[in-house]
């Protein structure tokens, strides 16, 4: 069984590889081994995701998609949630989450065919359901975050969010000298996204 681990996080300044500790270790425990990783920074709201469906373009019949939480693979809307789920089924992709038990079965001996239609019946249900619990989730936070700039615009004290310039002056004075993006992320703290942006931005400035 080929299992392909997709790692996400919302912005380029979080960590989107946090739980791969967690996915190694629920493979391990199963005697399976994670042969790729997909890791990107992008809103989970957001269908368009390039390492995500880079992953279903190299995923074969019965390859498992292995991540921590329904909510990394998905935040979308009704619509997008189910242009997903076509194309996962499309791609003939088990879906496994750390969070959803009732996937866990792929990562296991598969049952009997009875047994399995059972299961796949109710994993579906509960995907959906995760999924739309995801979704509203994201929504309420967005609403909170509305009506938080709202007041403290009203208090005159809402700023917006400030950029770590003094971090990011560090990220591309350690790019200029070569130095590798993990051992840069490592020193600076600094997001692989993050590291990607400066690094355009110091070719566009060098280039100049």
């Amino acid at each position: 069984m080929f299992v392909r681990a997709y790692l996400r996080a919302s912005t380029e300044d979080q960590d989107a590889t946090r739980a791969a500790g967690a996915l190694d270790a629920f493979a391990v425990e199963r005697g399976l081994k994670i042969a790729a990783r997909y890791v990107e920074n992008e809103s989970g709201a957001k269908l368009a995701r390039p390492e995500l469906f880079r992953l279903l373009a190299d995923c074969q019949p019965g390859d498992m998609l292995l991540v921590e939480q329904v909510d990394r693979l998905s935040r979308l809307n009704a619509a997008d949630w189910e242009r997903l789920k076509a194309e996962i089924k499309a791609k003939q992709v088990r879906v496994v989450a750390l969070d959803l038990p009732t996937s866990w079965q792929w990562a296991s001996a598969a049952p009997d065919d009875f047994m399995a239609r059972c299961l796949a019946a109710i994993n579906d249900m509960m995907l959906d359901m995760l999924a739309a619990i995801a979704r509203k989730d994201y929504d309420d936070r967005r609403r909170r975050q509305a009506q938080g700039i709202v007041k403290g615009k009203a208090r005159g004290v809402y700023r917006g969010r400030q950029e770590d310039t003094k971090r990011n002056e560090l990220v591309k004075r350690l790019l200029r000298e070569g130095k590798p993006w993990k051992e840069i992320e490592a020193a600076t703290k600094a997001s692989r996204g993050t590291v990607a942006r400066l690094a355009a931005i110091v070719k566009a400035e060098d280039a100049g």
